[in-house]
């Protein structure tokens, strides 16, 4: 198909050529009265020409788009020009007079002109973005796959390297045993040696005694028989010494052991990684982009939302926790399962909608359990002074002793996996960091001036800068520690009567923690500095006596009581 030199389509792989009669110039411009394409010189001599000189000329890129002629179907001779803003239809100037009196229109030429900028806008975005986006995407696929075989081939390296480890400290337990069955064979043939010789001086004694007594019988004096002889009756015992010989008890083991040693392939059970997309740069229908504006649009569509405190608390939804008399603590996993506890030892998962999972019996507590970053459950034994874990399969297993401490309260940290653990001993408190595989890397118990910090650390969080964030219920203070171990402030609360119990923060560096002092029951929240915002919950608004907190991954609060086993959810932020 052949176009006119005014007809050639805005994305044609073809340059533009000027409209005006015997000019063969590049168009740059555009009269949007004539509806014609036009170099510079021509759009110069266009606007000094008095017929044309108040016609509206622009770039190209900013062109009006001429509307194609279509007759009415009503009115055959009228064309349609016009736009029913009330029907939204276009019409012809006797449709507007006759069917659509009083309605209001619109120059159908603009509504055209605004449709053909939207798709051009997409036709845009697809060109710019989408479709080089998308061939990135498909490359980096390729590379992905390269990359996850030179992955797969260092993994089969390592398991290999294991395997091979492992073969040498066989052979070397193996030889050192092979060895030590030599040395005691060696031992075991010199004392049988030895012992043959004994023998053969034994018999070689019995032998001449034999002799000695056949003299005695062949004697023929009465004297000797009788007298000398029987005082020389006496028989040395037979040497009746033996060795014990050695005992081989074979190793106990089995495929799942070996496999602990050597290692094995897991894949996280997390969601796929989402690949990173560059954010699309929308493209303009009126300028065409520049390089900052390309940045500008850039920064936009880089911005986070910016959350805040709303004005009001909204409840949200409530659930139950079957199996549990109330709810002293709740834990929450990115799976969205939820662990709550009371105080008599029960600790019960269910899913979203409130189906009991699994319970198990436990010594009880207040903030004593946690998930970690691996999906896990962990726990502390206050009784038997360790902390257990459990694993989605549900398998129990010790993690951590924490020696003459009993651990009290717990949590695994968001930011780097590392654990804290509120503990006591003989009236003294401290609280522990240990690093995810539980290697005891912090212990923190006196403040600046040689204070001591904790009485009794029942609860205890994270905030965003780092900052461990422990409730203690015997100091009625919340007590503040940066990630050196430095105390940088109590909390004890707005009016008189403070008594902390659970305790929580959010993405944003609040702390809010339950105030369940009897004639003073809130939740408060204050900032990271310990600094206070505000009363967030009062029995006002439907609490009695709140205890387990925690924060969801949609931002939102979930609180549970001691009265209940119902976990009411509140939406704080906006």
């Amino acid at each position: 198909m052949a176009f006119s030199k005014s007809q050639i389509p805005f994305t044609a792989q073809h340059y533009l050529v000027c409209g005006t009669e015997d000019c063969e110039n590049n168009c740059q411009f555009y009269c949007n009265e004539c509806h014609q394409p036009m170099c510079e010189q021509c759009r110069d001599e266009h606007q000094k020409s008095p017929d044309t000189k108040n016609h509206e000329v622009v770039s190209y890129q900013q062109r009006k788009r001429q509307l194609p002629e279509v007759k009415c179907q009503a009115h055959v001779n009228k064309d349609v020009d016009m736009f029913c803003e009330q029907c939204y239809v276009p019409v012809c100037s006797k449709c507007a007079t006759k069917d659509h009196g009083g309605h209001t229109f619109i120059d159908l030429e603009t509504v055209y002109a605004e449709q053909c900028a939207i798709y051009l806008d997409k036709i845009t975005q697809i060109e710019e973005y989408f479709l080089p986006t998308s061939q990135d995407l498909l490359k980096s696929t390729k590379t992905d796959s390269t990359e996850i075989k030179r992955i797969m081939k260092s993994i089969r390296t390592s398991m290999r390297d294991d395997a091979e480890s492992l073969k040498k400290l066989v052979d070397a337990v193996t030889s050192d045993n092979i060895k030590q069955v030599n040395e005691q064979e060696k031992y075991l043939l010199q004392l049988f040696y030895s012992q043959e010789i004994k023998y053969n001086d034994y018999n070689s004694y019995l032998d001449e005694l034999t002799k000695k007594f056949h003299g005695y019988l062949s004697s023929k004096t009465l004297q000797t028989l009788i007298c000398d002889g029987t005082m020389n009756l006496k028989i040395d015992p037979i040497p009746e010494t033996k060795p014990v010989s050695p005992v081989f008890t074979a190793g106990q083991y089995s495929k799942e052991d070996v496999t602990k040693l050597l290692g094995r392939v897991t894949v996280p059970n997390t969601k796929p990684e989402i690949r990173k997309i560059k954010p699309m740069e929308t493209a303009s229908t009126q300028l065409k982009y520049t390089g900052e504006q390309r940045k500008q649009d850039r920064e936009k569509s880089d911005m986070k939302q910016t959350l805040s405190l709303s004005s009001s608390v909204t409840k949200v939804r409530e659930y139950k926790v079957p199996g549990v008399n109330n709810v002293y603590h709740i834990s929450l996993g990115k799976s969205g399962r939820h662990w709550g506890s009371d105080h008599f030892g029960n600790l019960v998962q269910t899913d979203l909608q409130g189906n009991k999972l699994q319970k198990i019996q436990t010594n009880g507590g207040y903030g004593y359990h946690t998930v970690t970053q691996d999906e896990d459950l962990i726990y502390t034994d206050r009784k038997n002074k360790v902390i257990n874990r459990i694993k989605q399969g549900n398998t129990i297993t010790e993690f951590i002793k924490t020696g003459d401490w009993a651990p009290i309260s717990i949590h695994s940290s968001n930011i780097d996996g590392d654990i804290l653990v509120g503990m006591r001993k003989d009236g003294e408190a401290k609280v522990t960091r240990y690093n995810k595989t539980g290697k005891e890397i912090q212990n923190i118990q006196r403040g600046n001036k040689g204070q001591e910090l904790y009485d009794y650390p029942h609860y205890i969080t994270e905030n965003i800068n780092g900052d461990s964030c422990t409730s203690d219920t015997n100091k009625d203070d919340v007590v503040v520690v940066n990630k050196s171990g430095q105390h940088r402030f109590s909390y004890t609360g707005q009016k008189s009567g403070f008594w902390p119990i659970g305790i929580c923060t959010d993405l944003l560096g609040h702390i809010i923690v339950c105030n369940g002092f009897l004639n003073n029951i809130t939740l408060d929240i204050i900032d990271q500095d310990g600094r206070f915002l505000s009363l967030l919950l009062t029995p006002q608004q439907g609490i009695r006596c709140p205890r387990g907190l925690c924060i969801d991954d949609d931002n939102n609060l979930h609180v549970g009581q001691e009265n209940t086993n119902t976990v009411t959810v509140y939406k704080y932020l906006q």
